[in-house]
């Protein structure tokens, strides 16, 4: 037994001898990684990783499984001077013919059967489309249906094999979720941005008719508009449509269309051509101490209807100037905004329940929504 710790301690003491003389002439070769390169100078390098582990925090499964539904999308629309038919104009500027005027922006493709969503603005008045998939395919887009409403647009494409991206559920979003903003900002190509959802229900902000953004400072440049904002799971949750700019970049505020609304939009242009929305016929304003006083109203929340359309659906359901529309549906309504938004969302031909105040008292009351009527668009909610 002693010879045997006496072999021991001869070893050990031979090991640690010959350390300190490694570490003492060449330090390098205990150091991780520690190799030369072909220069002969000493570095260090990581060591191997396996590509199917991602760094912890990264967000690379989620860019791999949303990126490759994202297309870029290229238009032109043909451009003539007003006056090129002129005989005069023509007389002293020739004739000055035709120019090309190219777009770009980004899609999201949302079905195997080639169904593209994308903004409106980026497709308006084009005369060509043409998409490009991140597999280098091209193809000619054609022009399903638009809503400019909302700035959505429905494309599609005759293409198979199609990537198709994953819906997520924009109503269960959170303010701090981290999401992805996807597209092709200024043509360069695919570019994955990230960052956190800054605020929910935005409106009010004279971008579209029925505004409902996400917010987000996840990069937003020109080109992403129609492009993808997705979780960290890669699903759909928005459409990226608008940034609050005053150099034309992006400043960190960006707006997104949820996806909920999105589904609705295609739904009824592949359904029945165009999207229905509810209607009550009713002229509604912010509510105002001044409003309140004229009308001899209390409420201090809520929406006032300063005008009843004669036998348009709410004065069937017993609607009068000066009540406060509280609630839609359940829902709490603040300001003309939400209530558009509201009243819109509702299914024609169902009663629904409204919560109004008329002077001191509460009243419910159930109210039939009809269709929107296009040509009032901007004048009857």
């Amino acid at each position: 037994m002693k010879r045997f710790w006496l072999l021991f301690s001869q070893t050990v003491t031979v090991f640690v001898a010959a350390y300190f003389v490694v570490a003492t002439l060449q330090p390098d070769w205990l150091q991780r990684g520690a190799m030369r390169s072909g220069a002969g100078i000493a570095l260090i390098e990581a060591p191997a990783t396996t590509l199917t582990q991602p760094a912890p925090g990264s967000l690379s499964s989620a860019a791999r499984k949303a990126a490759p539904a994202v297309v870029s999308i290229n238009t032109s629309k043909e451009v003539r001077h007003p006056r090129s038919n002129d005989p005069w104009f023509q007389f002293f500027f020739g004739d000055q013919g035709s120019q090309a005027q190219a777009g770009l922006g980004s899609g999201v493709i949302i079905s195997p059967d080639g169904y593209i969503l994308t903004n409106n603005h980026v497709v308006e008045g084009a005369d060509e489309i043409e998409v490009t998939l991140t597999d280098g395919r091209r193809a000619r887009a054609t022009v399903i249906g638009t809503d400019p409403d909302t700035d959505l647009a429905i494309l599609k494409v005759e293409l198979d094999k199609l990537p198709v991206i994953v819906l997520g559920n924009s109503d269960q979003l959170a303010v701090g979720d981290q999401v992805l903003a996807i597209g092709n900002p200024f043509g360069v190509g695919q570019t994955v941005t990230s960052g956190i959802v800054s605020a929910l229900g935005r409106s009010q902000l004279g971008i579209n008719t029925f505004e409902n953004f996400i917010q987000t400072d996840a990069a937003i440049n020109p080109g992403n508009s129609g492009g993808a904002l997705v979780d960290v799971h890669g699903n759909l949750l928005g459409i990226n449509t608008a940034i609050y700019s005053r150099s034309g970049g992006n400043m960190g505020i960006g707006f997104a269309i949820p996806v909920s609304t999105a589904r609705l939009v295609l739904d009824g242009i592949v359904k029945d051509g165009q999207v229905t929305r509810g209607w009550i016929g009713v002229e509604p304003s912010e509510l105002s101490p001044e409003l309140a006083e004229t009308f001899g109203v209390k409420a201090t929340a809520g929406v006032i209807i300063t005008g009843v359309l004669q036998d348009g659906p709410a004065a069937q359901a017993g609607m009068r100037p000066g009540d406060v529309i509280v609630r839609v549906d359940g829902k709490a309504i603040t300001n003309v905004s939400e209530l558009l938004t509201a009243v819109a969302a509702l299914k024609p031909g169902t009663a629904t329940p409204f919560a109004l105040q008329r002077g001191d008292a509460m009243v419910d009351i159930q109210l039939t929504p009809g269709v929107r009527p296009k040509p009032q668009r901007a004048v009857r909610r």
